[in-house]
């Protein structure tokens, strides 16, 4: 992918606390790799398998972890994991026996700088 979205609270966007009165309101944040490149992101897929077999349901989660500064500052908590080219045939096919090699995977991580803008 070449970006991803967030939704942050605008407050915590502009650095600030609610105020009294004040409703939460949601924006919705594009957060883009600089330079522009294209990230390999680690996911988890499942297949659950309908009792008929026609209605498996096919499902994935991105990998979050600890935001750098310039994300954590913007608003928001987490962001995806972007895996490195090389750890990609080994993401893909793992050892089931082996979790330390996918867990070094993740430690090994492409480290991108993100700007942000509203997307919306």
């Amino acid at each position: 992918m070449t970006r991803f979205y967030e939704n942050v609270s605008r407050h915590k966007l502009e650095g600030r606390e609610l105020q009294p009165g004040e409703k939460e309101e949601n924006v919705v944040l594009e957060f883009d790799p600089k330079p522009p490149q294209e990230m390999l992101v680690a996911c988890l897929w499942s297949i659950s398998k309908g009792a008929d077999h026609r209605t498996d349901l096919f499902s994935f989660a991105a990998i979050t972890d600890e935001p750098p500064s310039e994300v954590l500052a913007a608003g928001h908590d987490r962001r995806i994991v972007p895996i490195k080219p090389e750890h990609v045939d080994a993401w893909l096919s793992p050892d089931p026996n082996n979790l330390a090699t996918l867990y070094a995977i993740l430690d090994d991580r492409a480290r991108l700088h993100y700007e942000h803008r509203l997307a919306a």
